[in-house]
């Protein structure tokens, strides 16, 4: 249980939803001795306790940074509304779960940036820990701000903020900075002596060792490294996945979190190569764990922690090599361990007999498929490789099997999309729906459930699509109004994402460090939450660039040249800005790529020496 700060915190957690997300002492946490510990290290998840809590980047950091006996890593999550406001209220500084230390006591203040609408979460965090914000205004050797994760393929919007942004994949490198700084403690160097070693690393960027010059129109004119800093910083990646750490044990949480159950991840990276989709370029290439290790962690996790159910992780989880071989040896562990197994990411075209009979334990709640656009010309545009006919027919084996509710993801504003193809995605699911009546072994007496969720495209870094137009709040709404006018049938529920934060994730998606003032004064302003409809406030966000004098459409609404530099091209994930535009331009005339076990294109991945790109096809 918390251990400092507890008079205080006790005496308001009954007058706060969910006082277990604030309290500590689940099992598992790992509790150490301060005093025996060189390197404390607060792991900050920027969004409520249950979000955090579900997510694997910060489970396997925190088992692995506490295998050693030299650093403590402990849990910070952002602290919802109500609880904020009394600890403001009482000068509750914010503190990490497992000592109730407050996080000025830490040498690392470490967040992971999964999603651009918590940038502000993380600078609330930093405030209510009585941290300052600005990098520069952090002079000496301790209370380190580090960055990790998915948003670090473009860091510029947090320049001014993060000290130090960990690039690709974490176990090595983070180590390698933790030592490195334990080192410089010992020795006596100053702040801006470490942050220079670090630089040092691979997979290491240091903000404040970098100038940016813009020309006159607003577009950078040159990246400038300081100081002997890299002009590139190289992701850093993990190629042999059997040897990568992976906990043997999750903290199990005292309320219900999003995704509560154990999770094995059993590869990384996609084959698949969809124009719009981030992660399958960033991870790029496919390494996968043996079934063996696969079965070993997913028996230990579930004797470790209780869980009865397990869900296996990846970008695709039916691309993995033998996924009939991997659920055929799982199955005979898991039916007399009594554990379901959950196979999320399913591709339309790989859910089949055989699979589907692997996991029959799951819950027939709900299948969910991903064809992302309704018509075959804009799939073919977006390389997304699925046919009309495959997903019917994949919806078929579904509903002889049992389940009659079967999602269906979307996303409107894709490049060269037309009110046709928006039309499409109504047409595609009530065809769904008139195959379900044509399954003779369907569930009788129950009816078909068709939930076709459309999201907003935001033009992401690193991807095919990095130099797209994206649409206007105005288009969004326009297509959202016909999509929904296009289904006649309420078999089928619509969902839509709200088109307003959509486009504040693509400004901070695309942006530079002209953001960063926008940034702090949005904090300045309390904002937080701002993917939360509770909290989010449009209209104040845009007087905020008003009165900074940006416009965020220039961030948004503007198609770059491919000649372009663009603020995060000094980061090098692997796959040639060459190959990028290359298939850019094939979206243009519907054409497709193949996926990498069928043919290698030479986005630049083989030169990593592993996985998928040495695999025999």
């Amino acid at each position: 249980m918390i251990l400092m700060y507890s008079k205080d915190v006790e005496k308001i957690l009954l007058k706060v939803q969910k006082p277990g997300r604030y309290t500590g002492g689940e099992l598992n946490s790992v509790i150490k001795d301060k005093s025996k510990v060189d390197i404390r290290f607060a792991f900050c998840f920027p969004d409520t306790y249950e979000i955090g809590m579900s997510h694997l980047g910060m489970k396997i950091l925190y088992s692995q940074f506490n295998s050693y006996d030299h650093i403590w890593c402990e849990r910070v999550f952002a602290p919802w509304i109500d609880m904020e406001a009394l600890m403001r209220e009482r000068n509750i500084p914010l503190y990490a779960l497992e000592s109730g230390d407050p996080l000025t006591e830490f040498d690392f203040i470490g967040f992971t940036l999964q999603y651009e609408l918590s940038y502000t979460n993380v600078l609330n965090m930093l405030s209510l820990a009585g941290i300052p914000l600005l990098s520069k205004d952090r002079k000496d050797l301790n209370n380190i701000v580090v960055a990790g994760g998915t948003c670090t393929s473009n860091p510029e919007p947090l320049a001014d903020f993060i000290d130090l942004f960990f690039i690709g994949e974490g176990e090595e490198v983070d180590l390698e900075v933790i030592e490195l700084y334990r080192q410089c403690k010992k020795n006596g160097k100053t702040k801006d002596e470490f942050l220079l070693l670090a630089s040092k690393i691979e997979g290491v960027y240091v903000p404040s060792l970098y100038d940016v010059e813009y020309n006159s129109d607003g577009t950078i004119k040159a990246f400038i490294a300081k100081d002997g800093a890299p002009e590139t910083v190289n992701k850093r990646i993990i190629m042999k996945m059997d040897e990568a750490f992976y906990p043997d044990t999750f903290v199990v949480p005292l309320v219900e979190i999003v995704h509560d159950r154990a999770v094995s991840e059993i590869f990384r990276g996609c084959i698949r190569g969809c124009r719009f989709c981030q992660a399958g370029f960033l991870n790029r290439p496919v390494r996968e764990k043996s079934k063996e290790t696969i079965l070993s962690q997913c028996k230990t996790l579930c004797d470790n922690t209780g869980y009865d159910e397990i869900s296996l992780s990846s970008l695709s989880s039916s691309d993995y090599n033998d996924i009939v071989g991997l659920l055929t040896c799982l199955t005979e562990w898991s039916d007399k361990a009594g554990v379901s197994l959950s196979l999320p990411s399913l591709r339309v075209d790989g859910f089949t007999d055989d699979i589907m009979s692997k996991i029959k334990t799951v819950r027939k709640s709900g299948l969910t498929f991903a064809p992302e656009a309704g018509t075959q010309r804009l799939r073919d545009a977006i390389n997304k490789n699925v046919r009309e006919d495959e997903l019917l027919s994949t919806c078929h084996v579904a509903f002889s099997g049992g389940w009659t509710n079967v999602k269906l993801y979307f996303m409107i504003g894709l490049p060269t999309e037309t009110m046709e193809d928006v039309e499409g995605i109504a047409k595609l699911g009530q065809a769904v729906v008139n195959e379900y009546y044509r399954c003779e072994n369907r569930a009788k007496g129950r009816s078909v459930n068709v939930t076709v969720s459309a999201s907003s495209f935001v033009p992401k870094p690193h991807t095919p699509f990095q130099w797209e137009a994206q649409d206007s709040i105005e288009q969004i709404l326009s297509k959202q109004k016909h999509l929904k006018e296009s289904i006649t049938t309420k078999k089928i529920s619509f969902n839509y994402h709200d088109a307003k934060t959509s486009y504040l994730e693509g400004v901070f998606a695309r942006g530079d460090r002209k953001l960063c003032k926008v940034m702090l004064k949005a904090a300045e302003r309390g904002f937080r939450f701002d993917g939360w409809n509770d909290c989010f406030d449009f209209d104040a966000w845009m007087d905020v660039f008003k009165e900074c004098g940006i416009d965020p459409d220039f961030y948004t609404s503007r198609k770059r040249s491919f000649d372009e530099i663009l603020p995060w091209d000094f980061l090098n994930y692997g796959v040639s800005k060459k190959f990028l535009e290359s298939e850019c331009s094939k979206a243009y005339n519907s054409e497709v790529t193949p996926n990498c076990r069928e043919k290698c294109s030479n986005c630049g991945a083989a030169c990593y020496k592993g996985g998928v790109c040495v695999e025999k096809r």
